[in-house]
């Protein structure tokens, strides 16, 4: 398969041609040459916007997507980082969990108004402690 112009990546990757020219100024991927005015990128960046998906998918910065990437574009992934990513991820889960099973108990409540039902109290307890800042 030849050269690929900034149109065809885009069509096959899903990712706006906009995009590409981002992230080939960011340094994520590099077009190989042109014709006219459009951009030729080899065919493998298809490979390399794919991974570039999946960290952004995972929670990981374009930074540290870059920081993936061996100077040669040969995928160099740090495994800790991905170990305290998943971890993030699971604190995510957990917490959008309790908040999904906090709305579901709120929609449902008998009680005659949410301030008088001990469980909506104790999630703004909750919700309070995360957004109120610790003393030094």
């Amino acid at each position: 398969m030849g050269e690929l112009d900034i149109s065809e990546v885009a069509r096959r990757s899903g990712v706006p041609a906009s995009t590409l020219r981002f992230y080939e100024e960011k340094g994520l991927i590099a077009s190989v040459g042109r014709r006219g005015l459009r951009r030729l990128f080899d065919p493998e960046v298809l490979e390399r916007l794919a991974l570039i998906a999946m960290g952004r998918s995972a929670g990981f910065s374009l930074e540290e997507i870059a920081r993936m990437f061996a100077p040669d574009g040969r995928p160099r992934i740090d495994r800790r980082l991905l170990l305290t990513q998943a971890e993030q991820l699971d604190k995510t889960i957990r917490e959008l969990s309790a908040m999904r099973d906090g709305l579901r108990h709120a929609a449902a409540c008998p009680a005659p108004s949410h301030m008088e039902c001990p469980t909506f109290l104790r999630l703004l307890r909750g919700a309070r402690r995360k957004r109120t800042p610790k003393p030094p």
